[in-house]
């Protein structure tokens, strides 16, 4: 079972102030080429597996925005690391209908 849920809100600062929505998608693309458990949400991605590779996965993420243009890149991350098992299923059933 995954020791992590991370939440990343990726902040690119875009070429010539463009849009940052095409940006966001090829952010979420990297995590979705990673093959680790994520949830799209209205202001960020939650992923879910080890530590490590979520740690890596966020750096693959900014490269990616650098390598498209960008100067820089703010990533707003949340951690919750439970060594016995975390679970975006189990936190959120209850609110599932």
């Amino acid at each position: 079972m995954a020791n992590s849920l991370v939440s990343i809100q990726i902040l690119p600062k875009t070429p010539n102030g463009d849009n940052v929505i095409p940006y966001v998608d090829e952010a979420i693309s990297v995590i979705k080429e990673a093959g680790v458990k994520y949830e799209v949400h209205p202001l960020e991605t939650t992923m879910e597996g080890e530590l490590s590779e979520l740690f890596s996965v966020i750096e693959k993420m900014n490269d990616k925005m650098v390598q498209m243009g960008c100067s820089n890149v703010i990533s707003q991350v949340k951690v919750l690391y439970q060594p016995s098992g975390a679970s975006m299923d189990q936190l959120t059933e209850k609110y599932r209908g």
